[in-house]
């Protein structure tokens, strides 16, 4: 099939995928013997290419759980903080100790959990780079059966790899340690944001024309390519993060990606994709503006996406004819879905309102979940969260009713759709990978260096980057009421449109604080925060593991 994955190329990485991750994650059964069956002894590995090439992909499959949703990572905090997303309960559903709630209003403490998996998970794949790098770096080629360059190619991945862990660390934290050793120094102290940053820019520096160009071998790793998306976003928010703002640099980045410099998928240039559903559909791995993917093989090696259980119904597969549902979790906050025009086309294909058909027979209805407000009812998803159920019978008009997190039922809010698993009877099915930075991204954050470095306002070059994305959202026949011009593109619409853009993507806590408006703004029944809540507190529990952490400002 060759529009599959499932060829030879991709065969032999998602072996590897899996052989790294039987290898590596060894001690996640253990037997308490006298014997360390559960340990690799370093010595007694990297003793050939195969050995080698697992250990570089183990952090990979460790990266699926805190860089998408489906756990306590760094999507679940970046996203459900923001102002277009949020997690509510729903009936007797999604209650979960309040942590949603706590998120929405920003109320969350030192103490809490969802607070301290995504610091945990990102400093476990962090060692899960930095070990094979030193076991690299303090071996000869020969030993390992590699050639130089392929062993210098190796580790300027994984240190790009690690380089990624620091930034989103640095965007979530602010100030943290750095560690480029296993267990030394055993109680790091925290430096100042700006020496993070710092070392951020010089590993990517040092490392990004060592790695490999982005290609088909590459699918789902750390490229030249990520290197220079991973520039342009340390430079987007250099601002924010130093004090300095470095538009120049960002544009530079922005360029060598734009202009194709870093490689491409299946060995074709870097370009937009022609559709708004290319790079979320499935065999989305053929994509020509995928920069940096958590790439998925179910067909090979049962590693799928974990996005489901965040995002899908309780009966989600009768709507996709799919084999998996979720836990009828994240949905737009109200409103979201009106600042999208009724013609675009974002609006249609990426998010699910109204009554749910069957895949497998549309003239029948979604049922409700058993036990649940719908049970046995056709599934409406409605732009609103309040008692519906209860208003409908009380003989109380809805609209009158009041709307917060805590007064979902199961069919409040607008759905998910970006991403497309498809049915079971798609050759790729339960394999769409999951995007971590697109070229249509580099586009935006290239207008906005624009933009900022000439006081906030448009200029030609910035409206045709904005506009050549946008325009693949509208019918040519509408496209002319829509697009922008130097007058339309102000700051304030260039944020409305990320959020139209780049909805689910992991985004727009960033977003908004480098408009400024993270804690200063309102939005359904959220309101102001501090300011110091623009950070995340440092974990509690690892402070009490590590003295020398130093609490952000805000919090005790």
């Amino acid at each position: 099939m060759s529009d599959s994955k499932i060829d030879s190329t991709m065969k032999y990485i998602r072996y590897y995928f899996v052989f790294g991750l039987i290898l590596l994650g060894a001690n996640a059964c253990t037997d308490i013997s006298e014997n360390a069956y559960d340990q690799l002894i370093a010595d007694n590995f990297y003793n050939n290419k195969n050995e080698v090439v697992s250990a570089v992909l183990r952090p990979y499959t460790h990266a699926n759980a805190w860089t998408t949703p489906g756990q306590d990572g760094w999507w679940r905090i970046s996203e459900l903080s923001a102002d277009q997303l949020a997690w509510p309960v729903k009936g007797r559903h999604g209650q979960d100790g309040g942590k949603w709630l706590r998120l929405h209003y920003h109320t969350w403490t030192v103490d809490d959990g969802f607070i301290q998996n995504p610091w945990v998970l990102m400093w476990w794949g962090l060692g899960l780079c930095t070990d094979p790098i030193e076991n690299l770096e303090k071996r000869p080629v020969e030993s390992m059966g590699l050639t130089q360059e392929e062993k210098d190619s190796f580790i300027a991945e994984l240190k790009l790899l690690r380089a990624f862990h620091y930034l989103k660390l640095m965007d979530l934290y602010g100030n943290i340690p750095i560690v480029t050793k296993i267990g030394e120094p055993l109680s790091p102290a925290t430096e100042p944001r700006i020496n993070v940053f710092n070392f951020i820019e010089k590993e990517i520096k040092d490392n990004i024309d060592k790695a490999p160009k982005l290609s088909k071998a590459m699918l789902g790793r750390m490229s030249q390519a990520g290197g220079y998306a991973m520039l342009v976003e340390l430079y987007l928010n250099a601002e924010v993060w130093t004090g300095t703002p470095r538009w120049d640099d960002c544009i530079a980045a922005a360029n060598k990606l734009i202009n194709g410099e870093a490689g491409g998928q299946f060995d074709q240039v870097m370009a937009l994709d022609p559709n708004i559903t290319d790079p979320f559909k499935t065999g989305n791995h053929t994509s020509r503006e995928t920069i940096f993917s958590i790439a998925y093989e179910f067909q090979v090696s049962n590693f799928q996406p974990q996005w489901p259980g965040d995002f899908f119904h309780f009966n989600q597969r009768d709507i996709y004819g799919g084999g998996r549902n979720g836990n009828d979790g994240v949905v737009l906050i109200p409103g979201v879905y009106t600042t999208y025009d009724d013609a675009d086309l974002r609006k249609s294909n990426w998010l699910l309102i109204g009554e749910q058909r069957r895949f497998d027979n549309p003239d029948a209805t979604v049922k409700g979940g058993s036990g649940n407000e719908y049970d046995g009812q056709p599934l409406v998803f409605v732009d609103n969260i309040r008692q519906n159920k209860k208003a409908a019978n009380e003989g109380t008009d809805p609209e009158l009713l009041p709307s917060n997190m805590n007064l979902g039922e199961e069919n409040s809010g607008v759905r998910f759709n970006k991403y497309k698993l498809g049915p079971l009877t798609d050759p790729s099915y339960n394999s769409t990978d999951w995007n971590v930075y697109r070229l249509t991204w580099v586009y935006f954050a290239k207008a906005e260096a624009i933009m900022r470095k000439n006081a906030g306002v448009a200029t030609a070059e910035a409206v045709q980057l904005i506009n050549d994305c946008k325009k693949r959202a509208f019918d040519p026949a509408d496209w002319p009421t829509f697009e922008y011009n130097t007058t339309t593109l102000t700051l304030d619409e260039l944020l409305a449109e990320r959020g139209r853009e780049f909805i689910f993507e992991g985004f727009r806590r960033q977003d908004l604080i480098r408009w400024d408006k993270f804690t200063t703004a309102s939005w359904w029944d959220h309101q102001p925060t501090a300011a110091t809540k623009s950070l995340f507190p440092i974990p509690q529990r690892q402070r009490l593991l590590n003295p020398n952490l130093e609490q952000n400002d805000g919090y005790n």
